[in-house]
C-alpha cells in the first residue's frame, strides 16, 4: 500500500501538477485526523520516508508514575517491561497499522486528502490566471444564459463567466463561438476557488491587442500614450514613435488598414481612431478630434481648450450624441469647447 500511495501521488503530480510534497503534507494531516478519531488525546507521530516509499504512524505515550489518561500515558512499570531505557518523562512509541483504523476514521482521512487535492487544484488555477492577468487570451463559449445574457467560456484553464455587462454592447455570443477576452482581476480568497474577472469592454483589451498585433508596439518603438473607449461603438488610441523614421499612426493602421482591421473584426466592427500623440497640447487636442479637422486650438494652459472648426466639420467634430468630443476630452484630459466658423 505504501508503494501504491507514492505511485498515485507521483501520477497526481504529472496529471494535475500537484506536487508530491504538498500531497504528503495532506496525507500526514489525514493520518493525524484519523488517529485522533481512534485514540483521542494520545499523541501521534507520522514518519514519511520518500526514499523508501514508507509511511508509518506511531502512538506516543508519556511515561508517568501514576496513569491518569491511559490513551496518553503509560506507567513506569509497563514502560520498563518494554525497555529498561525508559525513564519518567520518556516517550514510548508504538507503531499503529493504518489498516486498523475504523471506517469513520478512514472517511475522515479521505476527506482531508480530497480537500487537499481540491485546494491544490484551485491554487494551480489561480496561479495560471495570475500569469495571465491584464493579458488577452483566447476562449470558447461553452454555455449561455438566455435570460441574463451571461456566457461561460473555456479559457483552456477553466470555465469562467463573462457577464453581459462585460460583453461588447450589441454582440450576441453563442455556444461554440471563439472569442478573445481580457483578464482584469484574479481573487484567490473565495469559498469556491479563485474568482476570475474577464472583460471584452475594458480599454486594457485594446492596449493588449495593439501590443499583440502591431510589431512596432511589441518591440517598444511605438508607445501607447492613452486610450478612451466606449465599447462597441468607438475607441480613440494615442500613439507616439520613439524613432523619427517610424510613423506611429501608419504602423498601427498598416497597409490598406490590414493591421487595424484584424482588431476591429475581433471587436465586432468597433471604430478605432489612431491619434498621433504630441507634447504640444494644441496639437494633441486637434488630432484627438479625428476624423474632424480643427482650424485652431486655444489652450488655456490648464485643462480646457477652445477649438474652432469649419461649419461643415462641426457635427463631425462633436460626433453623434457628442461622442467624438467626449472621447477626445477623455483621451487628452481636457475640457474641449468646439466652435463652428464660416469657411
Amino acid at each position: 500500500m505504501n508503494s501504491e500511495l507514492f505511485e498515485a501521488l507521483e501520477l497526481l503530480e504529472k496529471t494535475k501538477g500537484i506536487p508530491v510534497d504538498y500531497m504528503l503534507e495532506k496525507v500526514e494531516a489525514a493520518l493525524v485526523s484519523a488517529f485522533k478519531k481512534e485514540y483521542g488525546s494520545a499523541s501521534v507521530r507520522v514518519d514519511i520516508n520518500k526514499e523508501k516509499k514508507n509511511v508509518k504512524v506511531y502512538k506516543r505515550r508519556t511515561v508517568v508514575e501514576e496513569v491518569v489518561d491511559p490513551k496518553a500515558e503509560i506507567s513506569y512499570e509497563d514502560a520498563q517491561a518494554i525497555s529498561r531505557r525508559y525513564e519518567i518523562g520518556s516517550v514510548v512509541e508504538d507503531e499503529i497499522k493504518t489498516k486498523n483504523f475504523g471506517r469513520i476514521s478512514a472517511q475522515t482521512a479521505k476527506q482531508v486528502i480530497v480537500q487537499g487535492i481540491r485546494e491544490a487544484e484551485k491554487n494551480n488555477i489561480a496561479r495560471e490566471y495570475e500569469k495571465k492577468k491584464e493579458e488577452v487570451i483566447s476562449a470558447i463559449v461553452t454555455k449561455r444564459d438566455d435570460g441574463t445574457g451571461d456566457v461561460w467560456v473555456d479559457t483552456g484553464t477553466s470555465d469562467v463567466i463573462l457577464p453581459r455587462g462585460e460583453q461588447i454592447p450589441g454582440e450576441e455570443l453563442y455556444v461554440g463561438d471563439r472569442i478573445r477576452v481580457f483578464v482584469t482581476e484574479v481573487n484567490r480568497d473565495t469559498e469556491h476557488g479563485p474568482f476570475v474577472t474577464i472583460s471584452r469592454t475594458s480599454p486594457g483589451m485594446i492596449k493588449r491587442m495593439f501590443e499583440i498585433e502591431i510589431p512596432e508596439i511589441a518591440d517598444g518603438t511605438v508607445i501607447v500614450k492613452g486610450i478612451a473607449r466606449e465599447a462597441g461603438s468607438r475607441t480613440k488610441i494615442a500613439v507616439f514613435s520613439r524613432d523619427p523614421e517610424v510613423d506611429a499612426v501608419g504602423s498601427c493602421i498598416g497597409n490598406r488598414g490590414m493591421r487595424i482591421n484584424s482588431i476591429v473584426e475581433e471587436l465586432r466592427g468597433e471604430k478605432i481612431d489612431v491619434i498621433q500623440f504630441s507634447e504640444s497640447p494644441e496639437e494633441f487636442i486637434a488630432a484627438s478630434l479625428s476624423p474632424a479637422t480643427a482650424l485652431s486650438v486655444e489652450f488655456d494652459g490648464e485643462r480646457s481648450a477652445e477649438v474652432q472648426v469649419s461649419g461643415d466639420q462641426l457635427s463631425l467634430a462633436i460626433g453623434k450624441e457628442g461622442q467624438n468630443v467626449r472621447l477626445a476630452a477623455k483621451l487628452t484630459g481636457c475640457k474641449i469647447d468646439i466652435k463652428g466658423v464660416r469657411s
